[in-house]
C-alpha cells in the first residue's frame, strides 16, 4: 500500500511555519512515525529505541548539548523531530529551554497523554494536534468497503493488510500487547484481572451512555474506580469522551451521562472478544459508531464539537455537531431508504433548537436526497462532503482541510 496522505500534515507544517512546535499525540499504530518520516525534519530522534532512550534517560541534558553542537552557523532554526516524547518525560524541560532561546523547533509524538501530563506539556510553546486512524476523507476508494471498516477499522498497518484472517492476527496482536500490558502498567493498578474485564467490558459498551453504577456492580468495584479506568482510556488515546447536550427551554430530564467511544472499531471488536461475523443489529450499532468517530476526528481539524442529545423520557438524536454557535444534528440509519420516520427526532431538535436549521440522516442511500425541506438523507461515503463542503472529490481526498 503506498503512503495515504494525512490532513494534518497540512495543519503541521502551516504551525512550523508560522514559529511554532508541535505536539502531535495519537494511538499506536496510528501512523505518526510514518507521518514524520513524510515532513522531513533536519534531525529525527526515536526515544522506541531502548539505547536512545536509555541515553536520554540517564542525562537529560545531553539532548540539547547535541543539538547545540550540531547546528550550523548562519541559518534557519532547524526543525527536530522526537517520536514518542513520553518515554523520557524529563526532556521535556530541556525542549522548554531550546524553544525560548530559539534554538529549534519541534514536532513531538506521543502515545500517551497521560505520562505527559505528570510533567512539563509546554504550555502557550506547542501547539497540540491528533492523529486518529485513517479518516473517511482520506481513504483511498479502493478500501471504501463499509463491512470491513466496521469489522476492522482503519489503522494504516491494518489497511495494508489484504488477507482478513491475517487482519485479525495483527489486530489480535495489538490488544494483546497495547492494551493488555501498556495500558494495564499505566493503570497502576493491583487488580490486573479486574482492569482486564473492564477492558473488555469497556469495548462491548462502546458508543452507549455510560452507567458508572451498572459497570461497578458487574466488575465488583466502586463507581469511582471504573471512572478512573475511562479517564485511563482517554488519557492513553484509546477512548473517545462524548458529552451530551443538556441544556433546552423545554425539557427538564435531558441525559448528563457521556458516551465513549473506541477509537477504531477493529481494535473495540477484538477487544470485546466479539468475532468477524456479526448480526444487522450489532453492524447497525458499528454504523453509529462509525459515524460518530469519522466527526470527532474532522472535528479536530475544524474547532467543531461532537456531541449527543437524549431524553430518556422522549426523543434522541445520534450526533450534534456544534459548530461556530450553530447546531447540526445527525441520525444515522443503518438502511438505504430512510423515510419521514426515521427524521422525527431531527423535527423535534430541529423545533427546539433556533440555532439548528437543517438536519441530516446518514445512511447506506447510493445518493443524497430530500427527506422533507429541513432534512437530507446523505450516502455514508460522501460523509467527508457533508463536514468538508461540497467540493469533495476522489481525487482531493486527503489534501483537504475540514471545514463545517
Amino acid at each position: 500500500m503506498n503512503y495515504i496522505p494525512r490532513k494534518i500534515s497540512a495543519v503541521i507544517k502551516h504551525t512550523i511555519k508560522r514559529g511554532k512546535s508541535v505536539l502531535l499525540l495519537g494511538a499506536r499504530q496510528t501512523g505518526k512515525t510514518t507521518l514524520l518520516q513524510q515532513l522531513k525534519p533536519d534531525i529525527l530522534y526515536s526515544l522506541v529505541q531502548p539505547n536512545v532512550r536509555q541515553r536520554y534517560e540517564k542525562d537529560p541534558s545531553l539532548l540539547a548539548k547535541e543539538i547545540e553542537a550540531g547546528l550550523p552557523q548562519n541559518r534557519r532554526m532547524p526543525v527536530i523531530a522526537i517520536d514518542e516524547v513520553q518515554k523520557v518525560p524529563e526532556i521535556m524541560d530541556v525542549l522548554q529551554d531550546l524553544i525560548d532561546r530559539k534554538i529549534a523547533q519541534f514536532i513531538l509524538t506521543g502515545s500517551s497523554a497521560r505520562k505527559l501530563k505528570k510533567g512539563n506539556l509546554l504550555p502557550g510553546r506547542v501547539v497540540v494536534s491528533r492523529l486518529d486512524p485513517v479518516m473517511l476523507a482520506e481513504l483511498p476508494a479502493q478500501f471504501l468497503s463499509l463491512d470491513e471498516l466496521l469489522i476492522f477499522g482503519s489503522l494504516p498497518g491494518i489497511l495494508a493488510v489484504k488477507q482478513k484472517n491475517d487482519k485479525e492476527i495483527d489486530l489480535q496482536s495489538y490488544v494483546t500487547t497495547y492494551l493488555e500490558e501498556e495500558i494495564r502498567a499505566e493503570a497502576l493498578v493491583r487488580q490486573i484481572g479486574t482492569f482486564s474485564r473492564f477492558l473488555e467490558l469497556a469495548a462491548s459498551e462502546s458508543g452507549n451512555i455510560i452507567n458508572l453504577s451498572k459497570i461497578s456492580q458487574q466488575l465488583g468495584i466502586v463507581h469511582t474506580t471504573v471512572a478512573g479506568y475511562y479517564r485511563i482510556l482517554e488519557d492513553c488515546l484509546v477512548a473517545e469522551r462524548i458529552d451530551p447536550i443538556t441544556t433546552s427551554r423545554h425539557r427538564q430530564k435531558l441525559t448528563k451521562s457521556p458516551k465513549y467511544l473506541f477509537f477504531d472499531l477493529g481494535i473495540r471488536r477484538v477487544s470485546a472478544g466479539e468475532g468477524q461475523k456479526l448480526p444487522a443489529e450489532i453492524m447497525g450499532n458499528l454504523f453509529e459508531q462509525f459515524i460518530g468517530l469519522e466527526l470527532v476526528r474532522c472535528s479536530r481539524l475544524t474547532g467543531a464539537k461532537v456531541h449527543f442529545w437524549r431524553d430518556p423520557d422522549g426523543p434522541e438524536v445520534d450526533w450534534v455537531i456544534e459548530s461556530e454557535g450553530k447546531y447540526i444534528p445527525i441520525e444515522v440509519k443503518y438502511k438505504e431508504a430512510p423515510t419521514v420516520r426515521d427524521s422525527r427526532h431531527l423535527k423535534v431538535f430541529l423545533s427546539e433548537y433556533k440555532n439548528a436549521d437543517i438536519g441530516y440522516v446518514v445512511c447506506r442511500t447510493p445518493r443524497r436526497f430530500k427527506i422533507d425541506e429541513q432534512v437530507t438523507a446523505v450516502p455514508w461515503m460522501e460523509l467527508d462532503r457533508l463536514v468538508i463542503g461540497p467540493n469533495n472529490s476522489s481525487e482531493h481526498r486527503g489534501h483537504r482541510v475540514c471545514k463545517l
